[in-house]
């Protein structure tokens, strides 16, 4: 039997996952890997946003159609590591191993100190912890190449305007119905690194921790 925190062998490396994941649990004790996005995950992609609601695709893509357009997943595909930071979550409890969400940065040019931010969850997982777990790993990510994400949202969305201002996150514009949000990377991981909920923040941040320590 598995040490507590630690996975049984048969859930740490199953097919969606590899040694560049973050394995780590929701708080409802599911096991789950956070990794980066490849193109390879077009299908799992396509899945996830088709298991959405109609409201939560409205909310995420500001269109409530059943899929975005093809040019929209190959953006989301399109993922270099420089310009385009992409992580994603898989349920390992679930045998399908399906995409559970996936965060996004984006800036126009290598030089640019701020990049826009996304973030989507499939309605069976909101609140467990997740957002806030891909959150930290994208701003980890992020940390010493970018000094701030920006997030356009709806201003319907109290619950999305919520999560981003508990980061610190500041309203810096107004476009009709778009609110235009500056979350500071630097300030929004010392409040993550400052709190215990959800539990697997901390596995997120060990995690860059030891990348860091070579």
């Amino acid at each position: 039997m598995a040490e507590e925190g630690e996975f049984p062998a048969d859930l740490r490396w199953q097919g969606a996952c590899g040694e560049a994941s973050i394995n780590t649990r929701l708080e409802d004790g599911r096991a789950i890997c956070i990794r980066t996005v490849s193109p390879e995950d077009e299908g799992r992609l396509r899945t996830g946003i088709a298991r959405m609601s109609p409201r939560s695709r409205y909310l995420r893509f500001f269109s409530g159609g059943a899929s975005p357009p093809d040019w929209v997943i190959e953006r989301l595909l399109d993922v270099d590591g420089v310009l385009h930071l992409a992580w994603g979550a898989i349920d390992l409890s679930d045998p399908a191993q399906p995409a559970m969400g996936v965060v996004h940065a984006m800036r126009p040019d290598a030089g640019d100190p701020v990049a826009e931010f996304s973030v989507g969850v499939v309605d069976e997982y909101h609140g467990l912890g997740l957002g806030r777990l891909l959150t930290a790993t994208l701003l980890l990510d992020a940390r010493g190449r970018l000094e701030a994400l920006s997030a356009h949202v709806l201003a319907e969305n109290d619950a999305a305007r919520g999560f981003i201002r508990r980061l610190g996150a500041q309203h810096v514009g107004q476009d009709g119905p778009q609110a235009e949000y500056r979350l500071e990377i630097g300030p929004a991981l010392e409040r993550l690194r400052m709190e215990c909920e959800p539990p697997g923040v901390a596995d997120v941040f060990a995690y860059f921790d030891a990348l860091a320590a070579g």
